[in-house]
């Protein structure tokens, strides 16, 4: 059997989706908390070159993030065609609603996503989702997912790669190697993060560049970071990481566009440093990334800032390069649907922020899943 270790944090998501698939099958492996212990941090920073986790090391093979396709050509089962009722692509919470009302309506469903939760994860407190004052985005959707789990839904962590028309019904293709056919489509993708877009942003991502606060924050107690963008995520990533940073420099292009709740709470924060009207131009480092250039929008003047770490919170693009243009989208690249999550090809639905529908809200997103699961019933039953 390999030497297999995780690396992990306990607010990391797509740890632990890591460690759910090695679970799944069986294979032993030693976890290592680098959020708790800084001298595993060290360690596992030394060995994959990394300042982000899931860091996963078979033997003397480092696998960066949760690589789905890595990871199945590896310790994946045999591979098998299925033929089912509703497939389901993405676990957010559009996703597992839907996941969950296919299956009390008696449906063969799969739901198959590469993380389970969504861009909801993200959200360090929810104060707006019915019947919980404040929750944690991972806690409301750990919850969802255990409501998913009293259910016979199959659920495969894994990334579909492309969809196509086949006879009655739809044949999709996974990253795993896996294929599926079924009657009735259900696409609750969601999103991916907007890149920065300048130079050095590749080299530096997850060595000091990140996109998930919840997932790397731990490894930057002590630290000065500085958060892109002024939305709600990104005032509530500034307010929760001042909670482990020595400073932390939010950039905001213009005014900040938060809550006002979440406004007050950044003033009460004496570590958070607000730079408004100003845009990254830059980033810099050697192997890690060690500063940033920002540049005044009004004047186009720069000025470097060292710092030790950078997140990025500047807007999220749809999930819909695996569609291959089987469904039709809008301008900003969203499948269009109407009042109840009919995409244009029947047969095909689609729920939360993947979609047309206006607000991103995690309450809109269950509400949209649950229709697009009624729709579905309904089109499968009429077949």
């Amino acid at each position: 059997m390999p030497n297999v270790v995780v690396y992990y944090t306990d607010s990391c998501p797509y740890c632990r989706m890591v460690k759910a698939f090695l679970d799944r099958r069986k294979v032993a492996y030693r976890p290592i908390n680098v959020g708790r212990d800084q001298q595993a941090a060290r360690e596992m920073i030394e060995r994959s070159n990394q300042y982000g986790v899931p860091v996963t090391t078979v033997d003397d093979e480092v696998i960066i993030g949760f690589d789905a396709k890595r990871l199945s050509e590896l310790f994946g089962e045999e591979k098998s065609a299925d033929v089912i009722d509703v497939l389901i692509v993405g676990a957010g919470p559009a996703g597992l609603t839907a996941g969950v009302y296919c299956a009390r309506k008696g449906l063969k469903t799969l739901l198959v996503a590469t993380a389970i939760g969504g861009q909801a994860l993200e959200s360090w407190a929810i104060e707006n989702y019915m019947g919980y004052r404040m929750i944690k985005g991972e806690d409301l959707m750990h919850k969802f997912e255990e409501q998913l789990t009293t259910q016979d839904v199959r659920l495969e962590l894994d990334r579909v790669t492309g969809i196509t028309r086949e006879g009655d019904g739809f044949r999709a293709t996974t990253e795993g190697g896996r294929t599926v056919t079924a009657a009735s489509l259900v696409v609750a993708s969601g999103k991916h993060p907007r890149k920065l877009g300048v130079e050095g942003e590749q080299k530096y991502l997850g060595r000091g560049l990140s996109v998930c606060a919840t997932c790397d924050g731990p490894l930057f107690r002590d630290k000065h970071v500085a958060v892109v963008g002024g939305g709600n995520m990104a005032v509530q990533m500034a307010i929760e990481l001042a909670g482990v940073a020595t400073r932390v420099d939010l950039i905001v292009r213009s005014e900040l566009k938060a809550d006002e709740a979440n406004l007050a709470r950044v003033a009460e924060k004496k570590n958070i440093n607000t730079l408004k009207g100003y845009e990254v131009a830059a980033l810099h480092g050697d192997a890690f990334l060690t500063g940033l250039t920002v540049r005044d929008r009004a004047t186009g003047e720069e000025r470097r800032i060292d710092l030790d770490g950078v997140f990025a919170e500047i807007g999220w693009l749809p999930n819909t390069e695996f569609l291959g243009g089987l469904v039709e989208l809008d301008a900003q690249g969203k499948i269009l649907v109407d009042e109840n999550c009919h995409t244009s090809v029947p047969g095909v639905y689609a729920a939360g922020d993947v979609t047309s529908i206006n607000s991103d809200q995690i309450i809109i997103a269950a509400g949209e899943g649950a229709k697009a699961a009624l729709e579905a019933y309904a089109w499968v039953s009429q077949r």
